[in-house]
């Protein structure tokens, strides 16, 4: 229970000047907030890069997809500040999906994660602006390439 002391008296501001404080303080907690898509495969790779993801920005919401069917679902109602896409995935690869979520969401930064690329992906991704992050994910590499992103 609050102390009296503490407490709002409601009575004395009208309903529009409080309801107005409400709004402009949920838009200012939440203007710094990004959602974060992470499409792979592996629970424990989507897991591990949530942790490292949420080490550096603990209040940045954190998606996941186990394939890259999943994550065009997903992108129906997010639209994610960053997509990290793992490329070899059974179904629809990495790189499709990646492709159609560019075109879906071209705002997005997708960075592809993989521990092997060949240069013709490389340079397929590169022309399109999408990044890599090596594996196996680390958190100093997920926190260099977060870091980049916000500097851009």
């Amino acid at each position: 229970m609050v102390p009296h002391t503490a407490q709002l008296n409601i009575a004395h501001y009208n309903f529009k000047s409080v309801l107005s404080w409400i709004t402009y303080i949920g838009n200012i907690s939440m203007s710094n907030v990004k959602t974060v898509l992470i499409v792979d495969d592996s629970r424990v790779s989507r897991m591990m890069s949530r942790q490292y993801i949420l080490s550096k920005h603990p209040d940045w919401i954190v998606e996941e997809a186990g394939s890259g069917e999943e994550a065009l679902e997903k992108i129906k109602t997010v639209t994610p500040f960053l997509i990290l896409m793992d490329v070899n995935m059974p179904g629809m690869g990495g790189m499709a999906a990646a492709n159609q979520i560019h075109m879906a969401c071209p705002s997005s930064h997708i960075s592809l994660l993989t521990a092997n690329v060949q240069n013709a992906v490389r340079n397929r991704a590169n022309t399109m602006g999408i990044g890599f992050v090596e594996k196996p994910v680390t958190e100093a590499r997920i926190h260099r390439m977060i870091t980049a992103l916000e500097q851009e």
